[in-house]
């Protein structure tokens, strides 16, 4: 893509509304715009970020055994009051009520919702178990929005259901989450921390969070150190007991400010880690809670019919994005892991209209898509500090930096973002180095 025809507003000054790090910088490097109190216009940076991220989900979610459906943003009031939750859910649910006067309402989650499509179409334990997701802008009318997308109205989520016949399978089906959960944030550059948490109005009695550690982060953690550093599973078998794995990482101390226990966390001393953190995803097991009032029954092996199983499991697809600027960034901007960054490679023509620049940069930038790496060339008619400061705050992995004194001598600058370090190569070594580092 040439930055001369893409719609990238940056801003040079940070904007006054924006508080944290990941708001100010989504802001200042044109991937959001503010449409009224949380929620967001997404620009084609941050749409191409959201993308990548729904991608990684979606195929962890696959692997895991997961199958992908789309169910309405508009929600029939009547399956809540069945569950029971209309009444109790809170201001939180935006209610609103159709030209026939029926109650309907903005999902905030979906749960009702899957239920009810399991329900009128499977009747035996034979077509069980079935996990269901969908990748869904879901809307909660925060009291006070604040902080960008980490406490917006409509945001962008991953939510599963699972549906099994006893209590044994549907721990199962949780354990496959829960795995499918570390593995996929690890794929985004975040080390997320699975935290036993308080299922809220989710319900039932085993839910864990995924914290990413950021020292801007929302609620305070604390966890043995192990965590941080303990590797996620490689070439899981999703159908094998996947209980040890699940509790070599529950086993590990760790916790969020309201459940934190201070006697506990004193015997691990110098292990403790102490820090700040963003939830990015939680997992709920809640038993029956749903099927029970809403009579999602299937006829057991004997005949007879029994209430299923479930649990719930949300991603903030979304707020993943703010949650890695917060743990990735520095000074000059945004540092992405090149997983999710919006393209692999910054293209900088420092001397545009001059025809050696001109043609070394049409080279690169062809040999580079056929390479298979996304470039983001940038062939403006700007000053060269205009074209780097842009191209740090984007924060795009890699940077290739094409000028007149190089290209004499045959050579073009590569740098690294992360680490700022930088080498002068020929075109045909910087290429073929950025197409096997793809």
């Amino acid at each position: 893509m040439r930055l001369s025809r893409y719609f990238l507003p940056t801003l040079k000054e940070t904007p006054t509304e924006a508080q944290i790090v990941s708001h100010r910088l989504m802001l200042r490097a044109g991937m959001i715009r503010q449409h009224a109190a949380g929620i967001y216009n997404w620009l084609p940076m941050g749409t191409r970020v959201l993308q990548k991220i729904e991608q990684i989900v979606r195929e962890e979610q696959n692997a895991a055994g997961a199958q992908e459906i789309i169910m309405p943003t508009i929600q029939s009031g009547e399956l809540w009051k069945e569950s029971g939750r209309y009444d109790d859910y809170g201001p939180e649910m935006l209610r609103i009520t159709d030209r026939h006067e029926r109650d309907m309402l903005y999902g905030p989650t979906h749960e009702e919702v899957v239920t009810d499509i399991f329900r009128n179409n499977i009747k035996s334990y034979r077509d069980i178990p079935k996990n269901l997701y969908q990748i869904h802008w879901k809307f909660r009318d925060e009291i006070r929005p604040r902080f960008g997308l980490m406490r917006g109205r409509e945001f962008l989520m991953k939510d599963a259901y699972s549906f099994d016949i006893s209590y044994e399978r549907s721990k199962h089906a949780y354990n496959q989450m829960f795995v499918a959960y570390l593995r996929t944030f690890a794929r985004m550059g975040l080390r997320a921390v699975p935290m036993k948490a308080d299922s809220g109005p989710i319900g039932g009695d085993l839910s864990h969070e995924f914290i990413v550690l950021a020292d801007t982060g929302e609620s305070a953690v604390f966890c043995h150190k192990e965590l941080l550093e303990k590797p996620v599973p490689e070439n899981v078998d999703y159908e094998a007991d996947l209980q040890p794995i699940v509790d070599e990482w529950t086993s590990l101390y760790a916790a969020t400010d309201d459940m934190h226990d201070a006697a506990a966390a004193e015997k691990l001393g110098g292990q403790l880690v102490s820090a700040r953190g963003i939830e990015v995803g939680q997992t709920f097991h809640f038993g029956t809670k749903y099927s029970v009032p809403m009579k999602a029954l299937v006829a057991g092996p004997g005949g007879e019919e029994v209430p299923v199983q479930m649990g719930s499991y949300g991603i903030g697809v979304s707020r993943c994005v703010a949650a890695i600027i917060e743990a990735s960034h520095d000074e000059k901007g945004i540092v992405w892991p090149e997983s999710v960054a919006p393209f692999h490679v910054g293209l900088i023509n420092l001397k545009a209209g001059n025809a050696g620049c001109d043609e070394a940069c049409a080279n690169i930038y062809k040999a580079l898509q056929a390479g298979g790496r996304d470039v983001l060339y940038d062939d403006r008619d700007e000053r060269a500090g205009v074209k780097f400061a842009d191209v740090e705050l984007i924060g795009l992995p890699w940077q290739l930096v094409v000028g007149p004194k190089g290209i004499e001598k045959g050579l073009i600058e590569l740098k690294r973002r992360d680490t700022g370090a930088r080498e002068e190569l020929s075109i045909e070594a910087a290429v073929a180095k950025l197409t096997a580092a793809g």
